[in-house]
């Protein structure tokens, strides 16, 4: 298929895309934060649309689901589209409907069009972090692929936690529709810089007959997954009868899915490819590693603000050093790599710094402030990021280069689909160990307890002294030790989380026994020696 732009770049010549491959890095990524700034950044705006709008808040929350069921469509079909349009059609396409998308959210006058335009903007968006890692796959040589990867790090672990800081500058200094605008002129620059520099792929195989069927059970079965995921806490999960349909749906239409793609010559989906070992224990790693980024990212926030008092701003702002710190991270793993540190050696480091940073924040209080939160958010994200670039290289490193686009889009689909049931679970467990800490804490609340007895009396006084007779004081001290009981019942169901997610990363190490350091690493390692 010939292309749809006029090419900006004077040479498709192996060297031309050499010379400009850092300059195609920085595009594809600025692709990627644009897309993965949208997934976070609504979140702090939504009393203000609810305002606008005149929408519930059970209604504004179709504003992010639209978006990330229309992302998760997209992204396994993402290497199948590039391929029957071309690569550098498919970001460009991609990167004017996320555009035009955004420019109709802010100028939306009703629920109903803002959640239309959130899905279109979602399509846009959603194919562009796997074209974007296949195309550096493909651009970068083998000694350098390290620092490529460490380029698309970059924008993924910074996008989902700058979302919030952004987002919440930019409602309060000027209003919400603008955190749609600011992807005009970012979306303007990433287009013109694709046109400019990004090449087709060599290895493009065009299908001539589309699985149509498969599509559209794909659809079906990945979209009702993740609305599951979305509404089933808010609906107390398969209590629900809509939430018993999106289960039986998508198991229904990814089973016979799979099925289709097994037994079909020109699957959309290439599912063969997880026969390889290595891939699959990647995609298994990838998967609790995405629930313990997205969970961690969504933990925190609801933390500081309901238990410490910080507004959206304040929390992205403490919050931004860790996103900093692993994009730090990534440079520093290329160079070691690059080194000869195996890539195995990186993970694990990065691990055992994840988990300590959770046990960190597994002794926050509710007296905790943001000098107790720097080191801890710190080293979460160092950690992540030491883990994030090698577990690439290692899952993608036995993929055929023609099968790679399939793989990137597999891949980052297992990752997105980890941070929502990350998330889900996260928000499930949350309310169930806070049940479970205040009945145990309830236990100790007795009359003959001396210091239930002598905290009841000090409250009771303090009432008193500020005019309430002895009925009314008794009463409010009882609520003021219910209100703090119920505090630290949240404290010590957020202190589990934490905990548990830190043990996680850790108990998926024996996969590494699956993983052998890829060939594009070690050419890398023999070149730097």
């Amino acid at each position: 298929m010939k292309p749809f732009f006029p090419s900006l770049l004077r040479s498709n010549h192996p060297d031309a895309i050499h010379r400009n491959r850092f300059i195609i890095a920085i595009t594809v990524t600025l692709a990627c934060v644009l897309e993965l700034l949208d997934t976070s950044i609504v979140n702090v705006a939504v009393p203000h649309m609810m305002g606008t709008l005149g929408a519930t808040l059970d209604e504004i929350t179709w504003v992010s689901i639209g978006y990330v069921v229309a992302n998760v469509i997209i992204l396994p079909i993402s290497g199948f589209l590039a391929n029957q349009i071309g690569r550098r059609n498919y970001l460009a396409l991609s990167i004017i409907i996320f555009t035009v998308a955004s420019w109709a959210c802010g100028n939306a006058t009703s629920l109903g069009e803002l959640v239309f335009w959130r899905i279109v903007q979602g399509l846009g968006g959603g194919g562009l972090i796997a074209t974007a890692q296949a195309t550096l796959y493909e651009v970068f040589p083998a000694e350098e692929m390290a620092t490529a990867m460490a380029i698309f790090g970059i924008g993924i672990m910074f996008g989902p936690s700058l979302g919030p800081t952004v987002g919440g500058w930019i409602t309060d200094t000027w209003s919400w529709p603008w955190i749609f605008y600011i992807n005009l002129p970012l979306g303007a620059i990433a287009l013109f810089l694709v046109l400019a520099f990004v090449p087709d792929s060599a290895h493009r195989r065009q299908i001539s007959s589309v699985d149509y069927l498969g599509l559209l059970l794909l659809a079906i079965g990945i979209g009702s997954l993740q609305l599951m995921l979305e509404r089933g806490e808010k609906l107390e999960w398969f209590e629900s009868t809509e939430i018993l349909a999106y289960a039986v749906t998508s198991f229904v239409s990814l089973f016979a899915f799979v099925i289709r793609q097994l037994e079909i010559a020109h699957p959309i989906v290439n599912l063969r490819i997880m026969k390889d070992l290595q891939f699959s224990a990647g995609l298994l790693f990838t998967f609790f590693l995405g629930a313990a980024l997205f969970s961690t990212v969504f933990l925190f926030p609801v933390y500081a603000q309901t238990l410490i008092g910080f507004d959206a701003f304040q929390t992205g702002m403490i919050i931004l050093p860790s996103a900093l710190a692993a994009a730090f991270a990534m440079p520093i793993a290329a160079k070691l790599i690059s080194r000869g540190v195996p890539a195995h050696v990186l993970i694990i480091a990065g691990a055992a710094l994840f988990m300590y940073a959770m046990w960190g924040h597994h002794l926050f209080t509710t007296e905790s402030g943001a000098a107790d939160f720097f080191w801890p958010l710190l080293l979460r994200g160092f950690g992540l990021g030491l883990v994030f670039m090698p577990l690439n290289n290692l899952s993608l490193a036995r993929i055929l280069p023609t099968e790679i686009p399939n793989a990137t889009g597999l891949y980052n689909l297992v990752r997105q689909l980890g941070g929502s049931v990350g998330i889900a679970l996260s928000a499930t467990l949350l309310v169930k160990f806070e049940d479970i800490k205040r009945s145990a804490l309830v236990e100790h609340l007795a009359h003959d307890n001396a210091a239930m007895a002598e905290r009841l009396e000090a409250y009771t006084r303090l009432f008193q002294q500020k005019g309430d007779a002895i009925a009314s004081a008794t009463q409010k001290a009882y609520a003021l030790i219910n209100l703090q009981v119920s505090q630290q019942a949240m404290l010590l169901a957020f202190s589990e989380l934490f905990l548990w997610f830190g043990a996680i990363i850790i108990l998926l190490l024996p996969l590494l026994f699956w993983m052998r350091t890829p060939p594009r690493m070690a050419q890398a390692t023999d070149v730097a020696h």
